[in-house]
Order: structure tokens, then C-alpha cells, then sequence
């Protein structure tokens, strides 16, 4: 029998600086074989979720922490038995580091960088501190993640400055969630060395946790409903939401006592801890100016029904604020100064000669500002290609850290949501930022007559560091008008 030869898989930096992840779901269990570059587990970071490929082929010994767990950056999370053995019965003692003449291929996860340092996705090397977790509510059950009531995760763009509606659930990045992600082992419990992909994992005192996914386990508890006592009908036995309201009709009521008041923590973390300090961080930083234009759109609206009906542009979406994004770069085009951003270290301005576009959208993970790279180069064809990519993506919650970095300017659309306008707060970096409130039908004096139109509501907040009162009134009026009457961008 070959002997074994375990190697374990340090957490990589997967953003830009970032030094802690926490594991969303593991797609592998113990026993299992996998291949190089196999998807090992889903990480989410302060930007996005990600899913970590593995830089060793060979067999699962180990998983170091459970789903659920936060994870510093260079902390070992997989022990990969990559001798051709068998795994062992029972987990096998921490392994040392592995050997300077067993790491992995250069340019995989894991492996050597130039300067002498593990290569990772995206940054600059990890650091060596203990993981830790969230706080457990009992001894016997793992803490599940928040899951109070939000809006829909096909929510468009959220402004923001806005406070949520309602609090949001952390969801897998709206992924379905594999059995064997569910069939993961915690330390100590040999028997699920040899667990079947679709086999729950034990947990807590010997138990096994039911397989469902996160909205399910918090409509079963809102329901009072113990997933233990369920079968589970799904694919490899994972308890769907008709299966829990089945339990409930054939479970007699139990009268429960009345809830005066109570209060629900959620822990910040992922995304909402990163914009939360970037917030701050933009609010006390940059001078906020933000002035408001109201507009009549009636034309644009109608060219916009016209455009709907042209060939090039019948398999994309041309919505309002495909308009509002080619008025903005046009006049962008002519204010340059907008398309900037301070540098406090050099104390210098630099102005770019290219726009990647910021649109602020409202995921299940809460708000991300991923951006257009060279957007001012599209036609309105490929920029409207390029908003519904982006849409669906941050929608889905696969949008990569690197379609989030590098932005100039930022467009947040709180029209959807039926408000007129805000004051949207900068983009950590950027100089400016529009809000594109609803289009409503209102009574408008045209050509000397009182008569319904298409009117929104712009609202633009700038760095008045860079953009004084002037420049900011011009590029707003700019874009106002190009909204008013899209022929003038013939003009630009």
C-alpha cells in the first residue's frame, strides 16, 4: 500500500490586501479524490465570493474548519493525501509544513511566487495568524448565518446612502449548494471519513445535520419545524421548502408563548463590513458637494422605444439607464476633471484618460460597486451588452475582485425602487458619483402649456477638493441635457 503523503492548502489572499475569508461551502468531503485545479471550497471575502481551485491532485483527509468558519489568509483550511493512499480512518494529527521539494507547480494556488512567496489569486502573500469563528449559539448547534427578510436578490442597483429596507440573508452567491458541500466532517468524527457525497454531516454531539440549504433551515425555524424530523425529498436527500411545509400540517399545533419584543444580531462581515468602512471612510475623507437637476426625458423615453424595435440591439436590454450611463460618458468627455481622483500621498491630482464605470448593485451579500473597464471606448450596442453582464453577475454573486477595483466614476440607479433622489456618498477613490432617480409622468410646462411628461430627478455628489462648484453645475447640465434631447450628443 502506498504510503501516505499529506500536504495541506493554506487559505490564499483571493481580493487585493484582504486578510481573512469566511468558507461559504465546501465542495469537497473527506475521502474524496480530486484533480489539480478542482474547486475545492467557496470562499467569501469583503468583495465577492470566490471559489479556490486545488494545486494538489490526490485524496481529502482532512477539512480544517467547517462551513461557516472566518479563516485568516495564510492559515492551512484542507489536508490532501497526495501519496496515492487510502484516507485514514480517523483525522490524522496537524502535518507539519510541507517540504521545500514537495510544493506544488509555480503558478497554481499555493505554490512558489517570485521573492519566496505563495502564489495566490490576487494580492500580496498571507499572513500567518489564527483563524477564528463567530460565536456558536449552543454547544450542539453550529451558528447558522443571519437570514432575517430582504429584497429580492434580483434587485436592481441600491443606492448608497440608503439604509436597507429590510435586513439581508447571506446567501451561497444564489448557487445551489452540492451534497458534498453538506457532507463535510468536523474533527474528531471518524465515521465520516467514509461518508457518502449526499450523506449529512455530524455536527455537535454525534448528530447529523439535516441537508438544506440557508433559506430553508430559517423557513423551517420560523416555522418551528425540526429539520431532523424531516426527509428530505431533493436530490441526494436535501430538504426542500415543500418538504417543510409538510411537516407542518402533519404536526398537531403547539401553542407557543407570545413574544413581547426581541432583537436579531447579525454579524458584520463580507461585503457589508467592507462597505461599511469604505463608507465612512469616503464620508470623512472627501468634501461632499451634491447638487440636484430635475429633467424632462420625454424625448429620450421615446427614442427609447424606438430603439427596441432595431435588429443590433433586439438581444439587449435598452432601459433608461443605458441612456443616463452614454450621457454621462459623453459628458465626462468633456469635463475630464470629473474622471479624477486625489492623491493624498503625493499631493497631486490625477486625471484619468479612460472611464471605468461604477454601477452600485444590490446583492444577496448586500452592496457591490462593480465597474466597465474603458467604458467610454463602447458603443451604446456594447455598453449595453456590458450592463446586463454586469447585472447578471452581481446579481448571481460570482462578480470577481477584480471587476470591483479600479473604478472612476459611479452612476447608483434609485429609480427602481420608486425615489426620486438621494445624496449617494463617493466611491472610496473617485471623484464623483450620480444617482438616477425614477421616471415619472408629471405636469411640465411645455411650449408655454401645462401638459404631462417624462420627468426624473439627477443628483450628483463630488470630491469638492477637485470639483469646485462650477465644473460640478456644468457636467451635471451637461448630462441633463443630454437626457432632455439625445440629438445634442451629435454636439459632443
Amino acid at each position: 500500500m502506498t504510503s501516505a503523503t499529506l500536504r495541506q492548502f493554506k487559505l490564499p489572499d483571493v481580493g487585493e490586501g484582504l486578510t481573512e475569508g469566511e468558507i461559504l461551502q465546501w465542495l469537497v468531503a473527506v475521502g474524496d479524490t480530486v484533480t489539480v485545479n478542482q474547486p475545492l471550497c467557496e470562499v467569501e471575502t469583503a468583495k465577492a465570493a470566490v471559489e479556490l481551485p486545488s494545486p494538489y491532485a490526490g485524496t481529502v483527509v482532512e477539512l480544517l474548519f467547517e462551513a461557516g468558519t472566518m479563516v485568516d489568509v495564510g492559515t492551512p483550511i484542507i489536508t490532501i493525501d497526495t501519496g496515492g493512499g487510502a484516507a485514514p480512518a480517523a483525522p490524522p494529527p496537524p502535518a507539519p509544513e510541507p517540504a521545500a521539494d514537495a510544493e506544488p507547480a509555480a503558478g497554481l494556488i499555493g505554490g512558489s511566487a517570485p521573492g519566496g512567496r505563495t502564489a495566490v489569486l490576487v494580492g500580496y502573500g498571507p499572513r500567518n495568524t489564527e483563524a477564528h469563528r463567530r460565536p456558536r449559539r449552543s454547544g450542539d448547534v453550529v451558528a447558522e448565518r443571519a437570514t432575517a427578510p430582504m429584497p429580492r436578490a434580483d434587485h436592481p442597483p441600491l443606492l448608497t446612502t440608503a439604509p436597507d429596507a429590510g435586513t439581508k440573508p447571506v446567501r451561497h452567491g444564489g448557487l445551489e449548494v452540492g451534497r458534498q458541500a453538506e457532507a463535510h466532517a468536523l474533527h474528531g468524527d471518524a465515521a465520516t471519513a467514509t461518508a457518502a457525497p449526499a450523506r449529512p454531516a455530524a455536527h455537535g454531539r454525534g448528530r447529523l445535520r439535516p441537508l438544506a440549504k440557508p433559506p430553508v433551515r430559517k423557513y423551517a425555524k420560523d416555522l418551528g419545524v425540526d429539520l431532523t424530523t424531516v426527509t428530505g425529498s431533493g436530490a441526494g436527500g436535501v430538504i426542500t421548502r415543500a418538504d417543510v411545509d409538510a411537516a407542518v400540517t402533519t404536526t398537531a399545533p403547539v401553542p407557543a408563548a407570545p413574544v413581547i419584543g426581541g432583537e436579531q444580531r447579525i454579524p458584520i462581515k463580507g461585503v457589508r463590513k467592507h462597505t461599511a468602512a469604505a463608507m465612512v471612510a469616503s464620508a470623512f475623507t472627501a468634501p461632499h458637494v451634491t447638487e440636484f437637476l430635475t429633467v424632462d426625458v420625454t424625448r429620450m423615453m421615446k427614442l427609447r422605444q424606438r430603439l427596441v424595435l432595431r435588429p443590433e440591439l433586439a438581444d439587449v436590454k435598452v432601459s433608461p439607464l443605458l441612456f443616463v450611463a452614454k450621457a454621462l460618458l459623453l459628458a465626462a468627455r468633456r469635463h475630464p476633471m470629473v474622471n479624477s481622483s486625489w492623491d493624498e500621498a503625493a499631493q497631486e491630482i490625477v486625471v484619468k484618460d479612460y472611464v471605468n464605470l461604477g454601477i452600485a448593485a444590490a446583492t444577496p451579500r448586500g452592496l457591490v460597486v462593480p465597474n466597465i473597464k474603458d467604458a467610454g471606448r463602447l458603443s451604446l450596442t456594447e455598453l449595453a451588452g456590458a450592463l446586463a453582464d454586469l447585472t447578471a453577475t452581481a446579481r448571481e454573486g460570482r462578480t470577481a475582485p477584480a471587476d470591483m477595483s479600479g473604478g472612476t466614476i459611479t452612476i447608483t440607479n434609485v429609480g427602481v425602487f420608486g425615489v426620486d433622489t438621494g445624496t449617494p456618498i463617493l466611491n472610496p477613490g473617485e471623484s464623483a458619483i450620480l444617482a438616477f432617480g425614477a421616471v415619472r409622468e408629471m405636469p411640465w410646462v411645455h411650449k408655454g402649456k401645462v401638459v404631462p411628461r417624462q420627468v426624473t430627478q439627477l443628483a450628483l455628489s463630488f470630491d469638492h477638493r477637485i470639483i469646485d462648484g462650477e465644473l460640478g453645475s456644468r457636467f451635471l447640465a451637461d448630462i441633463g441635457a443630454l437626457l432632455h434631447d439625445p440629438g445634442a450628443a451629435l454636439a459632443f
